[in-house]
């Protein structure tokens, strides 16, 4: 198992690295600021669940796999890239809401959950942390490293979810105002619809050569 002072310098490197907003946190983010806490607070748990999917393949080998062959990940990658490219472009084309409603029509829950979860299962950020970053983190000589991988996953997850968590309610509170107006919320779409579109063509840019590390 991973000692006090490697778990102490994972987690400081990990909470640096949620702190930098990603697919992740934009969903989160952009779910919050549309429909509210309850709505962002669900998508935390979506996207945590994909992260479990992480940790299960960290710890199982796939990871390994999937950093040696150019092929799969590049796969994973445009998988990853075309979703986000998607999520924008539905959020383009969503029509403005009637300027007299006062709340937009919300998502269900269980639409938002499983979203959040194909959103970081396919996350280029997430996938390079397990692939590249965390194995850093394990030393065989201590023993198993798949156990050691669970352990820095719980880590990573439990971190992951208070940090989201906190973007989730600051956007919520920050947008309440917003979601009253019709055209705030039309350009709350368009703004995280272009953000999307980056972040697909991003990932299409940057995810090789991060892959090319691991």
């Amino acid at each position: 198992m991973p000692d006090l002072t490697t778990l102490v310098l994972f987690a400081a490197a990990t909470l640096a690295l949620l702190l930098v907003p990603g697919p992740a946190v934009l969903y989160i983010v952009t779910r919050s600021v549309a429909q509210g806490r309850g709505a962002g607070l669900v998508s935390v748990l979506g996207i945590h669940l994909g992260s479990v999917v992480h940790v299960v393949a960290a710890a199982l080998g796939i990871s390994a796999l999937l950093a040696a062959s150019a092929t799969a990940f590049t796969v994973v990658k445009y998988l990853g890239a075309a979703y986000l490219v998607w999520l924008g472009v539905r959020k383009l084309m969503a029509r403005p809401d009637d300027e007299d409603a006062v709340e937009p029509r919300p998502a269900s829950r269980t639409r938002l959950f499983w979203e959040g979860f194909v959103v970081n299962v396919l996350n280029p950020k997430t996938a390079i942390f397990f692939l590249a970053f965390l194995p850093q983190f394990t030393d065989p000589a201590r023993g198993p490293v798949a156990p050691q991988v669970v352990v820095l996953g719980l880590v990573w997850i439990a971190l992951g979810m208070a940090s989201d968590g906190a973007f989730a309610l600051l956007a919520s509170a920050l947008a309440g105002r917003l979601r009253r107006s019709a055209r705030s919320r039309r350009r709350l779409d368009v703004t995280s619809g272009v953000v999307y579109l980056g972040l697909g063509a991003a990932t299409v840019l940057t995810g090789e050569s991060a892959a090319a590390k691991a």
